[in-house]
């Protein structure tokens, strides 16, 4: 692994730092915090600063015991913005919002943290354009409150970055951070009406709503944040042999399942199971990957595995380079072996 110099923003905006708070966005789903924000929070936790919690749609309401819950010593204060038109996290809605709690003359925020996940990579840049700032994304370190680490060309280097803009713009990689636990803090509450946050600068958000949705439900562990995950890529050859050789194997361990971008293409299993640089990033305690090559790009979504386990027919594959165990052979007779093996 390279590690890049350090790399400063001064933004437009100008430098110096300042005694403040943190600002974190919260994602929710049906009322439920999302996985992926009790490792931000955790993140958040690392400023130093007082945190603000920002969680927004119709069911918001639900979650504020949640986090009323949970070991976050520097909680300060719980926002909440109950209204139905943040439900789909729409990056063109949620701007305003963000911007408005920036933006302001008197806001003392330092930092806003948020999730390196499709609402938190929608979002953040518009912030960024809109203020002026440089957002620094998908964080794996957080060194001091304007110092962060970040991955860059597929997770071959890794870039110190010295931000001393006014406002630090985060996303962080969830799976780099451990979840915060339960227990309790002191949070207050405080609900609040987006009003004039469906404007910037006068001029009202574009209209943009959901007309629909497919979403793949499953009773497996979430995949970005499972501790056990079974991949099948394109040495798998067809649809029939994936899911007779990786969903057994995952039922039996209790895993997610995963896939290459290889297996994806090739229509093996859903688009939502793809792993690795454009896919997923997961950091599970423990990988086994049937029939994954190794390519660079899927690599660099499993780079925090904490044990790799490869069985391929072809000794040369990348994936051994990197895999803590390897296992040479047929695909077809040593799968279900182990799976019978791990049943006993």
């Amino acid at each position: 692994m390279l590690r890049a110099s350090v790399r400063r923003f001064t933004g437009i905006r100008g430098s110096g730092l300042r005694s403040a708070s943190t600002l974190a966005f919260v994602e929710t789903s049906k009322g439920a915090i999302a996985p992926a924000s009790l490792n931000t929070l955790y993140a958040a936790t690392k400023l130093g600063n007082p945190i603000d919690a920002v969680i927004v749609g119709s069911n918001a309401s639900e979650a504020v015991s949640e986090l009323q819950k949970l070991d976050v010593a520097s909680l300060n204060k719980i926002i909440v913005v109950a209204e139905e038109r943040l439900n789909d996290l729409l990056p063109e809605k949620l701007t305003p919002v963000f911007y408005e709690l920036l933006g302001k003359s008197e806001s003392d925020y330092s930092h806003l943290v948020v999730p390196a996940s499709s609402a938190g990579k929608g979002f953040l840049p518009r912030v960024g354009a809109l203020l002026d700032l440089q957002p620094i994304c998908e964080v794996t370190q957080i060194l001091s409150p304007t110092t962060f680490v970040r991955p860059m060309y597929a997770g071959n280097i890794l870039a110190t970055v010295e931000s001393q803009q006014s406002k630090k713009l985060i996303s962080v990689r969830s799976s780099a951070f451990p979840a915060v636990g339960s227990g309790s803090n002191n949070a207050t509450v405080e609900t609040i009406s987006s009003g004039s946050a469906t404007s910037v600068n006068g001029q009202e958000s574009p209209e943009v709503r959901v007309e629909a949705s497919n979403l793949v439900t499953s009773e497996r562990p979430e995949l970005g944040s499972a501790s056990k995950i079974v991949s099948g890529g394109r040495g798998l050859k067809n649809k029939e042999t994936f899911e007779s050789l990786v969903t057994p194997l995952a039922d039996t361990l209790g895993a997610a399942i995963g896939a290459t971008r290889a297996a994806v293409d090739a229509g093996f299993c859903d688009n939502s199971l793809q792993i690795g640089q454009t896919g997923k990033i997961v950091a599970p305690d423990l990988y086994i990957a049937l029939g994954v090559s190794g390519a660079i790009q899927h690599l660099a979504g499993i780079k925090d595995a904490k044990t790799v386990v490869a069985i391929n027919k072809d000794p040369e594959a990348p994936i051994f380079q990197v895999a803590d165990y390897g296992l040479v052979g047929d695909l077809n007779e040593i799968v279900p072996e182990l799976t019978e093996k791990l049943k006993q």
